[in-house]
């Protein structure tokens, strides 16, 4: 399970109603996700890039959470990183982590 801080991403009461908002705390969400299991696996962008098949400036973007996640993207990054990924969305907060395959 994910265990960096900005893998939960809780959206305060003021920006509630802001769908910019709400989508960037998700990307940052995923992005933190990415680089917990990414280390995890001991490789490193480039190695998740090949797997991936995307460039290492999507995985750069991505883990740097100026990527919006999207159902592609993220069914992309869970077979790179041969984890399913769990999504908690609700009205103030989005969890993303990346469970490994049980072996």
């Amino acid at each position: 399970m994910s265990t960096g801080y900005h893998s939960s991403w809780t959206i305060p009461e003021e920006h509630r109603a802001d769908p910019a908002y709400i989508e960037a705390g998700a990307a940052i969400a995923l992005g933190q996700a990415v680089y917990d299991r990414r280390t995890a696996l001991g490789i490193d962008q480039a190695a998740l890039a090949e797997r991936a098949a995307l460039s290492l400036e999507d995985i750069e973007r991505i883990e740097g959470g100026g990527t919006a996640p999207t159902l592609r993207l993220m069914r992309t990054l869970a077979v790179a990183l041969d984890a399913k990924l769990d999504v908690s969305i609700d009205t103030e907060e989005t969890r993303l982590s990346f469970v490994p395959h049980a072996a």
